[in-house]
């Protein structure tokens, strides 16, 4: 006979070799436009018992702890969303709004259910109070949005206005009100299932379970608070994290055991409404909001990596095929709620009507609350099981694949989205605009033509320069920083653009130029380092004159030689950035390529990616290619990477 422990290490094992695979295949799915959770689902089901069973039919009960773990932390990372300071400023809009789209998504889907009911397989046996208990489980769990998708489309665009706004601070709401609602509802629905009477008396238990959550959530936010305040390895204090959440759960099953056997009535504490409480008070009343955040944005992609590959095994193939035209019933109905909820509710806070046309696209998006929430009344009511959850996944997967193209297209038509623009492709000049309004920009200026630059030099009209360079490089004027200012002075060819201006007037002269011209190369000289983040944001390449100064007098003293070549000193060096456009190159090993003797080339960016290449490295087309060597070599290796051969 098998020892039950090696068994159940057994199936613990598999399990995590699946989950292995599943983040592989969530990132396939990715590059498809798919959101990543639907490739663990896939997975998941692939490798389930309906499939290829390498996870058994066994296996999903016996690792529920997985499910206890993720649903903890779920809840965790949907109280850390609602920030007060980033809603006050919309919170009429929001809370309208957000009233809207719960009161129609509740009601429309709760009648469905029941006007269904005789098309649902698990339900169809059930007498008209059971039916009841049922819509009000899915009722809830259809409020639920996705906060971690809409944050995902927001920073894809980089949208900012009051749209974007309140479709976040909506989206982030209403994940706090439907954990509250499914609390409600499950009270309900277990009152219902049991036999417990709807009279006062289950008015008052209810509002003591209630109380119940939120007290147990104070008093979690206050352990936490501790812990996090104790000068502990990260490592543990995200272990001490997951532990407490995990304990939640057994606390509210053990709780719920006890009086179900020794009470007259049971005493139902929704673990996910403790956890989302706790996680709202710290992120909002302890100063360890960050430290908070950082830990949920490290951890998150391995617990959803585990939770959605573990609930793809547990779907019921068969009954998802029996129940798919019901899934697809329910999206319709749901979606329709979001449009007449998001209407009224926008109507309601007095938006522009624009606004309240195109609200419904931001609201269809489903993750992980959603699939939490099922897999909890399969935790809790064992007589729905798996068979509520696939139909609810069913639902999730739709609302998930769809969503996203409705947010980003919503975004676009008001006028928020702010992508980076096509750049255009070299044209075999290397040409720079420099805004400035100093002797420095002068000075760089005739630098970068020294180097074969074709140099604009444009000088705030305000401030006229005070003479005309001496080798005869004409300085435009311009009247305001704006597109058409961009436009005149042909930014579209520009491989590079320096802004060396004031910090406001740098931001939006990097702005424009990435929304509208795409330019590779931004570069701002700033004036204070805090609005550095903001730069960055646009993939600016940012000089702090005081930091750049101590950390060139640094380089100087530790690497004279070296530092001197890049300091323009040494007359016989120099270095220069080149593209591989030639495609005979791509894919040829370095050390196969013909170059000049006394030349070296000291780095490959590709993608992003800093590349510290030898002999083996294998170049690709549009490759970054730094070269160091004597200024006329170094043109003989440019015209060798644009059109030579190896």
């Amino acid at each position: 006979m098998i020892n039950p422990f090696l068994e159940w290490i057994a199936l613990l094992a598999g399990f995590l070799l699946v989950a292995l695979g599943s983040a592989r295949i969530g990132t396939v799915f990715a590059r498809f436009g798919l959101p990543k959770i639907t490739g663990y689902l896939f997975t998941g089901l692939l490798a389930g018992p309906f499939m290829l069973n390498m996870i058994p039919y066994e296996a999903p009960p016996r690792l529920l702890f997985v499910d206890e773990f993720s649903l903890a932390f779920i809840a965790f990372a949907a109280g850390s969303e609602l920030y007060l300071p980033e809603v006050r400023g919309q919170l009429r809009s929001i809370g309208l709004v957000t009233a809207g789209l719960v009161l129609f998504t509740f009601t429309f889907s709760l009648t469905a259910i029941l006007f269904l009911a005789d098309k649902i397989p698990f339900i169809q046996q059930m007498d008209s109070m059971g039916r009841l208990a049922v819509a009000l489980l899915v009722g809830a769990i259809l409020v639920a949005r996705s906060p971690s998708s809409a944050i995902a489309i927001v920073n894809e665009l980089r949208a900012k206005g009051p749209f974007t706004r309140m479709a976040l601070g909506v989206t982030v709401l209403m994940d706090v009100v439907v954990i509250v609602l499914f609390a409600i509802s499950s009270s309900t629905a277990d009152a219902i299932l049991t036999g417990v009477a709807l009279n006062p008396a289950f008015v008052l238990l209810l509002l003591m379970d209630l109380s119940l959550a939120v007290g147990t959530g104070y008093l979690l936010y206050r352990f936490l608070a501790w812990g996090f305040s104790l000068s502990l390895p990260h490592r543990v204090k995200i272990a001490l994290l997951l532990l407490t959440g995990y304990s939640v759960f057994l606390l509210s099953s053990a709780l719920r055991t006890y009086t179900h056997t020794a009470w007259p009535f049971e005493v139902l504490i929704e673990p996910l409404l403790v956890c989302l409480i706790a996680s709202f008070l710290l992120n909002n009343y302890s100063p360890y909001r960050l430290e908070m955040t950082e830990i949920l944005h490290k951890v998150g992609p391995f617990i959803y990596i585990l939770f959605f590959t573990l609930t793809g095994a547990s779907l019921e193939l068969d009954l998802l095929l029996q129940t798919w035209p019901i899934a697809l019933a329910l999206f319709f109905v749901r979606l329709a709620a979001i449009m007449s909820g998001s209407f009224v509710g926008g109507v309601a806070a007095g938006d522009s009507m624009a606004h309240n046309r195109l609200k419904w696209m931001a609201f269809i998006t489903q993750a992980g609350v959603a699939l939490g929430l099922a897999k909890e009344v399969a935790v809790e009511f064992p007589m729905l099981g798996n068979e509520f959850a696939t139909l609810i996944i069913s639902v999730v997967v739709i609302n998930e694949s769809v969503g996203p193209l409705f947010f980003k297209r919503a975004i676009k038509q008001v006028g928020e989205a702010h992508t980076r623009a096509k750049a255009a492709g070299f044209d075999g000049v290397r040409d720079v605009l420099i805004f400035g309004r100093g002797g420095q920009a002068l000075v760089l200026a005739r630098q970068l033509e020294r180097h074969g630059w074709q140099v604009k030099l444009a000088w705030p009209a305000k401030e006229p320069a005070p003479y005309q360079p001496d080798n005869g490089m004409q300085v435009y004027l311009f009247p305001a920083i704006n597109a058409k200012t961009l436009q005149s002075l042909q930014a579209n060819r520009a491989d590079a653009v320096v802004a060396m201006l004031s910090d406001a007037e740098n931001y939006r002269l990097c702005q424009l130029a990435y929304e509208h011209f795409g330019t590779e190369l931004l570069v701002a000289l700033l004036e204070d380092r805090s609005n550095a983040p903001q730069f960055r944001e646009l993939g600016v390449l940012v000089i702090d004159p005081r930091t750049a100064i101590a950390s060139l007098l640094d380089h100087v003293v530790r690497a004279p030689s070296a530092t001197s070549i890049f300091l323009g000193l040494d007359e016989q060096q120099d270095v220069m950035d080149v593209e591989l456009r030639d495609p005979t190159l791509a894919g040829v090993p370095l050390r196969n390529i013909r170059l000049p003797l006394d030349t070296i080339i000291l780095s490959i960016h590709r993608r992003g990616q800093l590349i510290i290449p030898h002999g083996h490295t294998r170049l690709q087309l549009g490759d970054c290619i730094t070269v160091l060597g004597p200024p006329a070599n170094l043109e003989t290796v440019a015209l060798r990477f644009e059109a030579g051969s190896p």
